[in-house]
């Protein structure tokens, strides 16, 4: 009977011990997502600047593409795409999701694809799933360093294109929703062929009053499209690292919730046997004293 409850003793222990690891998991997660989150509303506003000064330039300009895109050559273009993951466990379904939406939206087009990871738990699903994995990066463990991420995507895939010659650049992330959810999202960056400038030429402008640029548009429009490349992926990323934080808290507050539920199981159990155990001295105890007091 000793056994029984040193054994309830430990499982207890171990549980208790496991849910102080959750519960600070738990809390490092919500405050990662708090500023992963001010980050991308601080950006959103900005990010809208960019597109209204891309538009200002773009309305009224020539036709013609600003890049040379697919639709210049006959050939199948190919393509590389930066699929955001992450490098720890313990995130539900969030690199699962990525990574099939990111096979979904692409395999239906001409030409190859190139796949660059950020993280290696989505490494190693688009591995899984046959895709040409031709590099991996760190994913930032702060907001700081999303810039540094930023810089080596746009390096990195540049320096692929020369060997790997890519006219098409996708980003594929998880965009945090309400009530820590999130959905995958998938975002043609490159080119910037007419189709592009189109897009942002027919913004709608927020004021009846038409935009002027000021300057040349030759030195105004390429400043803004650094920008634009710039934001596109910081935002991509902040939103990730939203997403796989919010993942990781709701994981981890099920996982509390169970070690609750186990805790409780195993309480009522232990309590049980103790007092099994209590009432078996007892019965002994009286049976000894029954003995003692009417003797043979």
């Amino acid at each position: 009977m000793s056994d029984t409850l040193a054994s309830l003793r430990r499982k207890i222990d171990s549980a208790q011990e496991l849910q102080a690891v959750v519960r600070a998991m738990k809390a490092m997660a919500g405050a990662n997502l708090a500023q992963y989150e001010r980050s991308v509303e601080a950006l959103a506003s900005y990010h809208r600047t960019v597109e209204l000064g891309l538009a200002a330039c773009l309305r009224g300009a020539q036709p013609g593409p600003i890049q040379a895109g697919p639709s210049d050559s006959k050939q199948p273009a190919n393509a590389q795409v930066v699929v955001f993951g992450s490098d720890q466990g313990l995130v539900g379904s969030f690199n699962d999701s990525a990574a099939a939406f990111a096979l979904q939206s692409l395999q239906n087009r001409p030409g190859n694809v190139a796949a660059w990871a950020v993280g290696v738990r989505v490494q190693e699903r688009l591995i899984d799933a046959g895709w040409n994995v031709v590099g991996t990066l760190a994913v930032p463990n702060s907001v700081e360093g999303i810039t540094d991420l930023v810089g080596r995507i746009l390096m990195e895939t540049e320096v692929h294109a020369r060997h790997f010659p890519a006219s098409e650049l996708y980003l594929v992330h998880q965009r945090p929703l309400p009530g820590s959810q999130y959905e995958p999202k998938s975002q043609r960056l490159l080119p910037l062929d007419d189709r592009w400038a189109q897009e942002f030429a027919q913004l709608p402008w927020p004021t009846p009053l038409p935009p002027e640029v000021l300057g040349q548009r030759s030195d105004v429009l390429p400043a803004l499209i650094r920008e634009h490349l710039f934001v596109s992926l910081y935002r991509a990323c902040a939103e990730s690292l939203a997403s796989e934080n919010a993942s990781r808290l709701a994981v981890m507050e099920r996982a509390d919730r169970n070690i609750d539920d186990l805790l409780e199981d195993w309480n009522n159990r232990f309590h049980q046997t103790r007092q099994g155990a209590i009432d078996e001295e007892l019965f002994d105890v009286l049976s000894g004293f029954e003995a003692l007091k009417h003797p043979r």
